[in-house]
């Protein structure tokens, strides 16, 4: 039997997962935007996502060299 997701590792997808919303949101946001001030709110929106994002990807790799990492069929 395959044991459970481990919540460390559980927090990494869900952070990968929310690095994507924070990008999806960051594009539509630059898209709509009618002022300069809201082209720095979503350009720092962005620029975090892509910083966290970074930071998921390095624990999660870490997590694999440690053998704490199950892959499965998911994106994360």
């Amino acid at each position: 039997m395959d044991e459970p997701v481990k919540p460390c590792n559980q927090h990494i997808r869900k952070t990968l997962e929310l690095t994507d919303e924070m990008i999806q949101l960051a594009d539509a946001g630059d898209a709509a935007r009618e002022d300069v001030g809201c082209g720095v709110l979503y350009g720092v929106l962005r620029d975090a996502a892509f910083k966290l994002r970074k930071l998921a990807e390095e624990e999660r790799k870490a997590h694999q060299l440690k053998g704490w990492w199950q892959d499965d069929a998911t994106e994360y």
